[in-house]
């Protein structure tokens, strides 16, 4: 596997992107996340970009659920630009190593100037934002807390970078 060049990044990437419904509230996720973020600013610019997530009743039927994914799509669709590179964070989707991921990323950092990363809610995402993505990963087959997905997804880009610079941290 090629690594990449001290600030390839910077070089053909001008940014990052991670889109999710909902705000992280407490504390303790937002430092962690901002801790990645100090790191990863050697190789890129990371950008979050939250949108509201729709409410739900208590007793939301079918309906309300998929009305609820549309306002959320309509809202993710928004922030994304037409020739950016799409990865949609989906329990359906593909299940890598971080190996795996790490050259995946790579290929799409060396091609694309703008790569997004889209975490839907508690309720997953409406079918249009699903059909925007590229490439559909799942973190795991395990089920996590959206604030946690976010975390994992920032840590994993962050060894997707160490991994491609074959600098030390991944093992």
């Amino acid at each position: 596997m090629n690594g990449f060049k001290k600030g390839l990044c910077k070089e053909f990437m001008r940014l990052i992107k991670i889109i999710a419904v909902g705000k992280l509230k407490e504390k303790y996720w937002t430092q962690s996340i901002a801790e990645y973020v100090k790191r990863l600013s050697r190789f890129c610019k990371l950008e979050i970009i939250e949108v509201e997530d729709e409410k739900m009743p208590r007793e939301a039927n079918a309906a309300d659920i998929i009305a609820g994914l549309k306002l959320e799509g309509d809202r993710l669709k928004l922030k994304i630009k037409d020739r950016a590179f799409v990865f949609v964070l989906d329990v359906q989707g593909d299940a890598a190593t971080s190996e795996r991921f790490a050259e995946t990323f790579r290929h799409v950092v060396e091609n694309n100037s703008e790569v997004v990363f889209i975490i839907g809610g508690s309720t997953g995402l409406h079918p249009e934002v699903l059909s925007l993505a590229n490439s559909r990963i799942s973190l795991s087959k395990l089920t996590f807390p959206h604030q946690m997905a976010r975390l994992i997804l920032v840590e994993q880009i962050f060894r997707a970078f160490k991994i491609n610079s074959n600098e030390t941290y991944h093992k």
